[in-house]
């Protein structure tokens, strides 16, 4: 697990373990190693033995964004590791402080095309996709927008309620309390389509702001060379674990939607990631060493 306990991979990783254990009669242990924005836990799993007893689970910045922020990476996500599975997506959401008087995306869109500069954003951090959907949520709009990095969605979050910025797109766990308790906005969420654990939340798309995507997606990987037997074995088992109606429930307790696809379907997500935000990163020249 390549962020701290408590995050919300390590939610998913805890709730899966926990069905493992019966079905494979032996321990499973979540072993937290933090880091790097993901890529010191990455880089453990990269480089253990291939012999199905390590995997990890990551996300799209380890596995593919990360690539294209660092100069210098300790692994190769596409020679390194073997997808196995995305486990869950949780939407970004869009919100807004009220300071804006704004109803919904069209009416924000508007608003920053006819003051570029004026209004700001908080982000987990840099290069993280809550930077990222943003500076492409500015590029789509012809507009601009004033980023400012916290550590976290937790303190993301605040800078928004405490005025400090006016916009922020952060995962819906970490939005949605605020939003049922009337302090935030939500305008639209960064996903291809509506999300079923947020239905009423329209999309970008349908504010006409097209490719806008910010989906925090969560996959199983195993250290490149693990047999594929061993791999296919892997992909039984955690798809069989996520796809129980309590595994389900528990996710969607935490606004995420269960994927349990194929290995192959995983790394084309992957791919799809490096091929979306590569515009964005080098036209900003966002590094992060």
């Amino acid at each position: 697990m390549p962020f701290g306990p408590g995050s919300t991979p390590d939610i998913v990783a805890r709730i899966v373990a926990e069905k493992l254990q019966p079905r494979l009669g032996q321990p499973v242990l979540v072993e937290n190693k933090p880091g790097a924005s993901g890529n010191i836990g990455t880089d453990a799993v990269a480089k253990a033995a291939p012999d199905g007893q390590t995997l990890g689970l990551s996300i799209a910045g380890p596995l593919a964004v990360n690539a294209l922020l660092y100069r210098t990476m300790p692994y190769d996500a596409a020679r390194d590791l073997v997808p196995i599975t995305i486990a869950a997506t949780q939407p970004s959401v869009l919100v807004a402080s009220d300071r804006l008087k704004v109803s919904n995306a069209r009416e924000l869109i508007a608003l920053l095309k006819s003051n570029p500069g004026k209004y700001n954003y908080s982000s987990m951090g840099a290069g993280t996709i809550s930077h990222l959907a943003m500076e492409a949520l500015a590029a789509r709009a012809g507009t601009q927008l004033v980023h400012v990095p916290y550590n976290g969605s937790g303190p993301a979050l605040l800078a928004l309620l405490s005025g400090d910025v006016d916009l922020a797109c952060l995962p819906a766990a970490a939005v949605m309390p605020q939003v049922r308790a009337g302090k935030v906005k939500p305008l639209a969420v960064a996903t291809a389509r509506r999300s079923s654990a947020l239905p009423q939340v329209p999309t970008l798309a349908e504010a006409g702001l097209e490719n806008v995507y910010a989906e925090a997606w969560m996959g199983f990987v195993a250290p490149a060379g693990t047999p594929a037997a061993v791999v296919r074995r892997w992909h039984d088992e955690l798809t069989a674990v996520l796809v129980q109606p309590d595994v389900r429930e528990k996710l969607r307790a935490q606004l995420m939607d269960v994927v349990a696809g194929t290995p192959e379907e995983f790394r084309a997500v992957m791919q799809g990631d490096v091929e979306r935000w590569k515009p964005v990163i080098e036209k900003d020249r966002i590094t992060l060493d």
